[in-house]
């Protein structure tokens, strides 16, 4: 544990922020680290609480008693051990994460809970620029050959843990660069994408292959993959987004939220994206329909480009400002919150349904009309005399994701889906023989702390396939 008294001595700091005028002009992360005092004050909070229950809200496992206790006594280097024993990349998840660990905090009874991810930042970001991000390599090869399909954060874990076992992984990536959702999904403001190419070369340092431009099942078939291959990692996320099923969808103007967020970031990184095909939301009227985390980085995006307006519209209710008793800790807490997007500017309005895109004489989007609606029994009700329409000259479809993206590749492996539409698995094993499925393919859309932990879940269910793959699959 951290200082015995500390919780009670010491109240709870969150690390600052950028400015809003500043950060609002540029694509640079808009966080700021806690001086290395304040770091040492709040791990010093963390309480010898019997059961840490933030063990419960992490994912991951993360020993977080341990490393905020490292922290307080000045032993960073173990600090830095402990955070990495079980997670692959802590500086992503130490600035992307929700903290469901915060929320299960014992400390968090009172509202106030220890900064655990303040504190994992900083260890990370300690890691990776003092040399720690060193490759482990195994100290025996097994020859077993691995095909990890996509190269987000699940896919990656699992690589980077089959490869440590001994194994021959190779990551296949339809994109041009590696990363998935952390590439082209979480915009610049919130991941320097310094830090994924960091941490690829230590990958790539332990034996992990990373083949870009590859669209397995169609530039390469499944039955070629198993024929190079020992095992088959499935990894490639939910991409396929929820539509908007209304008159005037096809207006243009109206966009898939993940079409602005993929195209803003290869701007960032130095691509240029041809004029006809650009998505701006420069002097526009932009709304976006979706308050989660897609929403609030496309109203941060469409900040950064310069929007006349921003306004989010989202279909549930406003949640409440504090928990309600149907909603204990240490449960995730069903609260109002906002975003470093929603702080920076824009409205926010809820229980709105869109009826219909409105269009203009030449075919572009010029507003949404709009019903208000209530949520009760959990039925979506509209209520009468409530329609209304919405200016807009640019729409963001942030409503979510609905499984991955249907395509030859299941079939041809020869992998069931379940009931909504995502790969069917059990313990990370799918119904063909030699094939596994991690994160959000599997699960459906989560977190990035999900897709880390079922990564490494499933790196360790395909070592011991490897190792004794019919005992394995029979057990």
């Amino acid at each position: 544990m951290g200082k015995v008294r500390g919780f009670l001595e010491i109240s709870r700091k969150k690390p600052g922020d950028r400015p809003i005028l500043e950060r609002v002009h540029d694509y640079k992360e808009f966080g700021l680290p806690l001086a290395d005092q304040d770091l040492r004050d709040q791990g010093a909070r963390c309480m010898d609480c019997g059961i840490p229950f933030c063990h419960e809200g992490c994912p991951l496992g993360n020993h977080i008693p341990d490393w905020n206790d490292h922290i307080y006594h000045g032993r960073t280097t173990d600090a830095v051990a402990a955070l990495h024993a079980t997670n692959n990349f802590p500086e992503v998840t130490g600035r992307v994460c929700p903290a469901p660990c915060e929320a299960s905090c014992v400390l968090n009874l009172q509202g106030q809970p220890v900064t655990i991810k303040a504190i994992e930042r900083a260890i990370a970001d300690y890691a990776a620029g003092s040399g720690f991000f060193r490759p482990v390599r195994p100290q025996i090869r097994t020859g077993k050959r691995v095909a990890v399909i996509g190269s987000g954060p699940a896919g990656l874990a699992a690589a980077q843990q089959l490869a440590r076992r001994g194994h021959d992984v190779v990551v296949y990536e339809k994109a041009d660069r590696v990363g998935g959702l952390l590439r082209y999904g979480i915009p610049d403001f919130k991941l320097d994408k310094a830090l994924i190419d960091q941490r690829l070369e230590q990958l790539r340092e332990e034996g992990v292959q990373l083949k870009t431009g590859v669209h397995v099942g169609v530039d390469v078939t499944g039955e070629a993959l198993r024929a190079h291959h020992d095992a088959i990692v499935l990894a490639m996320g939910a991409e396929r987004p929820r539509d908007l099923e209304v008159p005037g969808r096809q207006l243009r103007g109206v966009h898939f939220a993940m079409e602005l967020l993929t195209q803003q970031n290869r701007r960032v990184a130095g691509d240029l994206v041809p004029d006809a095909a650009a998505i701006l939301a420069t002097g526009k009227r932009v709304v976006v329909l979706g308050g989660g985390d897609t929403g609030s980085d496309c109203v941060g995006t469409s900040h950064r480009q310069g929007a006349a307006s921003v306004q989010s519209l989202e279909l549930m209710p406003r949640p409440p400002d504090e928990r309600r008793p149907s909603n204990p800790w240490p449960e995730w807490p069903l609260v109002y919150r906002s975003s470093s997007s929603h702080e920076e500017g824009g409205e926010r309005d809820f229980a709105v349904m869109t009826t219909e895109v409105l269009g203009d004489a030449a075919g572009a989007v010029r507003a949404l009309r709009c019903v208000r609606v209530s949520l009760e029994g959990g039925r979506i009700t509209p209520l009468p005399g409530s329609e209304h329409e919405v200016p807009a000259e640019l729409v963001l479809l942030a409503m979510g994701f609905v499984g991955p993206v249907r395509g030859p590749l299941f079939e041809q492996l020869g992998c069931q889906l379940d009931a909504r539409g995502n790969v069917a698995a059990r313990g990370g094993r799918t119904s063909a023989s030699g094939v596994f499925a991690a994160g959000d393919v599997a699960r459906g859309q989560s977190l990035v702390v999900w897709a880390i932990a079922e990564g490494r879940k499933v790196a360790a269910a395909v070592d011991a396939w490897l190792v004794a793959p019919a005992a394995a699959w029979a057990a």
